[in-house]
Formats: structure tokens, sequence, C-alpha cells
């Protein structure tokens, strides 16, 4: 008759349990690992996100260089220059600039140039004409501009001495000018001038900005 078998019967086959509980301590074990793995991966995610990059254009670099109210105080002033200066013709000087600048702008006056009828002190405005050079009582040198003439030489008006400051115009040039507006009777337009003998095109665009009629 066959026999029960025993705990200890080692004929059969053998059944072997696992036990899968880890227990309180495996769980906080657990638990902190899966923690520090969301803390990393949250770094690494922060870490990667695109940052828009800054772009400072140079006129926004300008704007926030320039001291509060000071807009404009740099686009300075231009002044019509005629008469005995190296340079003759349209400078920029800063706001504020006095005669004196001017004609520092303009190079410098020509040797022997008299400057005792100036007012080397007094401030220009934006679109002046400066003439240097006046023979003494032929014009206010360097003096306010009169109403009706904005900062120009009047062609109809202008005397001799007036019109030998311009830049390329000598004496017998402005006697020629002279001479033409008697003829014709006055001019009518600045581009007359390249009718008068001497005045080639050079010399009109030297000083047609610096004339009027």
């Amino acid at each position: 008759m066959p026999q029960a078998s025993g705990p200890d019967d080692v004929s059969g086959p053998r059944r072997i349990a696992f036990r899968l509980d880890p227990g309180w301590p495996g769980v906080r074990v657990l638990a902190a690992v899966v923690v520090i793995v969301a803390v990393v991966a949250a770094a690494i995610a922060w870490w990667s996100r695109p940052v828009p990059a800054e772009v400072r254009t140079p006129a926004s670099a300008s704007i926030a260089a320039t001291p509060a109210g000071s807009a404009g105080s740099g686009a300075g002033l231009v002044v019509a220059v005629a008469g005995k200066v190296r340079k003759p013709g349209l400078v920029r000087v800063p706001a504020g600039a006095r005669i004196a600048d001017v004609i520092e702008a303009a190079g410098g006056a020509l040797p022997e140039t008299d400057l005792s009828q100036l007012n080397l002190a007094r401030k220009v405005t934006d679109g002046e004409l400066v003439l240097i050079g006046l023979p003494a009582g032929s014009a206010a040198p360097g003096g306010p501009v009169p109403a009706g003439q904005p900062g120009k030489v009047n062609l109809n008006t202008a005397t001799a001495a007036e019109l030998d400051v311009l830049p390329g115009v000598g004496p017998v040039t402005a006697q020629r000018i002279i001479d033409h507006r008697t003829r014709i009777g006055g001019y009518r337009a600045v581009t007359d001038l390249r009718q008068v003998e001497g005045i080639g095109d050079s010399k009109y665009e030297q000083i047609k900005d610096l004339v009027t009629v």
C-alpha cells in the first residue's frame, strides 16, 4: 500500500516560494530613489530649455547711452561761412557754438585777415551765414542776418564788398556780377549767375547755396 509523503520526502518535485514584500525599509528606499530621479529629470529639463537671446541694436544702444533731456543735442548746427577763411562753405558746429568756433571749423582765417570787426564771442544760429573779412562799414560782419535774407547774400542788393567774400569770388568777379545785374535789370533766379563771365560750373556750385534773389 503506498505511503503518504511527508515534509522530508524529496522524491517528488520541490516548490520554492519567493517573497516579494520588501518591507517598510525597502519602501522608503524605493521612494527616495523615485524622488531623486524626478529631481534630476526636472533639473535636466530646466537647463535644456531654450533661452531667447537678447538682441541689442546700435540704435537701442545709443538711445540707452543718451542722458535724459539731451535728445537731439548731438545734431549740432549747420552754418555757412564765406569770406577770408581757408575752407569756405557749410560747416557743422555743436549747439551753443560761437563765431570763433565757426572760423576754426572753416580752417581758420586767412593770413592778415582783420577780425577786429567781428564779435568772436557771439553765438551762432542754425542756417546762419557768417561773413569773414568784410571791409569796415560794408556790412555787419558776423552779425545777425537781416529780415528777408535767411542767411544768404542777395544778388540784387549786395555791394561789391559783400560779393567779394563769397568763396571763389574776388573783386573782379564781384564787379562782373554787379555789371550783369545792371545789364539784365536784376537777377530773376540764382541760376542767372551762370551767365556771368568767370563763373563756371565749379564756382557756381560753391556759391549757389550762399546767395539768393
